[in-house]
């Protein structure tokens, strides 16, 4: 499993950021629950948003938010 810089070096800094790492509150999202959630506003310039979502450490998944509201899995990290 990728860890926070790996992730960083791989994508870069994100267009934006929701929460924290330290923050106790989490949301449901993609099947997932999440505590931070990394932005990257359109990446590949195709329509969809890429969403990194972390609990606490931990990488709950790399995600593609489709533009009807779905979300799929990214294999941008290999994994």
């Amino acid at each position: 499993m990728a860890q926070r810089g790996e992730v960083w070096k791989k994508l870069g800094a994100p267009g934006d950021q929701l929460g924290s790492v330290n923050d106790p509150r989490t949301t449901e999202e993609c099947g997932v629950r999440w505590n931070e959630k990394w932005v990257y506003r359109d990446p590949e310039g195709e329509g969809w948003d890429r969403v990194v979502l972390w609990n606490r450490y931990d990488l709950c998944g790399v995600f593609r938010l489709l533009p009807g509201g779905g979300c799929a899995p990214d294999p941008v990290l290999g994994e």
